[in-house]
């Protein structure tokens, strides 16, 4: 047997010991029975896969090391029995997404089963790692709280996109005020610097957009071929993630059984439930996208601009500072929606932040318009 071969076979011994040592500590510091049972089910099927590397190691006549966890899996255990499971299970979860991909490229643990088993593992995983953990996420689920994120999601991105006009459109007439330059070239600048800006916006979100469309569907598309070859696995993955939201065994079964009577059903089910994509939905339009991207840093990035339409020189740089600044402070406001944070202080915050910027860009620009004259 090649040393490279028992190399292999020992880093995944390696690797399946560690996950077994984890999900054990997991599942002895988790107070829910139902989740603690996942766990244990999850440790089982590592400890399944650690002994199919043994049984590799004693048929290449090798002996299996050290055959314990590792010190990192040791440390992660104890946290979690000292500390409780919501204190390591972002690092279990970035974990397993990292690695579950990790047996693709090895035919004998495909050949076992053994990459199928580690994508249901991570899928499980992030879902214990949602916000408030697997009963959390059951709750959000069935009170249907995700649906209210979208709204959300859209406010900060129309005060943030704003924001982006607004602080570069500011810095930049601020930074060609700096070097002294007369009104005209101050506003031909301020729309230039608007029209490129939000077409640089738009085309960045039409991109983020579509690229996340195709990666969703090719992934969707894959779900689909394992439903297609392997409908008992999916299965069972779907039964675990279930439980992991809170559901008993039961109740899990039953319902994984009404949603694979229809195939086109258990694919809706798979992708939502494993891979968190809703099929109708895949990110909305990519027009649309760009289009409100476009809008929204047009719109701040129109603010500093303005007064030089009707005036110009100190009287328009002061308009743009006082108009700009009330922007600021209402940006900072409409950020503490989200965040959490007093108005005032988020105000105070941004103009702070804003102001700041335009400072150093108005220094930059009198610098080099006093080296250029």
């Amino acid at each position: 047997m090649p040393r490279d071969e028992v190399r292999r076979f020992r880093d995944n011994l390696q690797a399946e010991l560690d996950g077994t040592a984890v999900y054990d500590a997991l599942a002895r510091a988790e107070s829910d029975p139902k989740v603690a049972a996942v766990y244990r089910r999850l440790a089982a099927t590592e400890e399944a896969h650690a002994e199919f590397w043994r049984s590799k190691l004693r048929a290449a006549g090798a002996p299996p090391g050290r055959d314990r966890p590792s010190a990192r899996a040791s440390t992660l255990a104890w946290l979690a029995r000292r500390f409780g499971p919501g204190l390591v299970l972002p690092v279990v979860a970035r974990a397993e997404a990292r690695d579950s991909g990790h047996y693709a490229d090895q035919p004998d643990a495909v050949a076992a089963g053994l990459d199928k088993d580690e994508r249901g593992h991570a899928r499980v995983i992030a879902a214990a790692s949602a916000p408030g953990g697997m009963a959390g996420a059951a709750l959000a689920s069935l009170e249907g709280r995700h649906r209210g994120g979208g709204g959300g999601n859209a406010l900060r991105a129309s005060v943030l996109g704003a924001n982006d006009g607004l602080v570069s459109n500011l810095s930049l007439v601020m930074g060609v005020a700096g070097a002294a330059a007369d009104g005209r070239l101050i506003l031909l600048t301020g729309v230039a610097g608007l029209v490129a800006g939000a077409c640089s916006m738009a085309m960045g979100e039409w991109l983020s957009v579509t690229s996340s469309r195709e990666l969703a569907q090719n992934q969707i598309r894959m779900e689909a071929e394992e439903l297609a070859q392997s409908p008992d696995d999916e299965k069972r993955e779907l039964v675990l993630i279930y439980q992991a939201k809170g559901l008993d065994e039961a109740t899990a079964r039953r319902l994984a059984d009404q949603m694979f009577r229809n195939p086109e059903t258990a694919l809706d089910a798979l992708a939502r439930e494993e891979l968190g994509l809703d099929p109708e939905g895949l990110g909305g339009s990519a027009t649309a996208a760009a289009g409100f991207s476009f809008i929204l840093f047009a719109v701040g990035a129109a603010v500093p601009v303005l007064p030089f339409l009707f005036t110009a020189g100190t009287t328009a740089i002061a308009l743009s500072l006082v108009v700009s600044g009330v922007a600021l402070a209402l940006v900072g406001a409409g950020t503490s929606l989200f965040t959490g944070r007093g108005m005032a202080v988020s105000a105070g915050r941004q103009l702070a932040i804003g102001f700041a910027a335009a400072a150093l860009t108005y220094g930059v620009g009198k610098a080099i318009g006093v080296s250029l004259t």
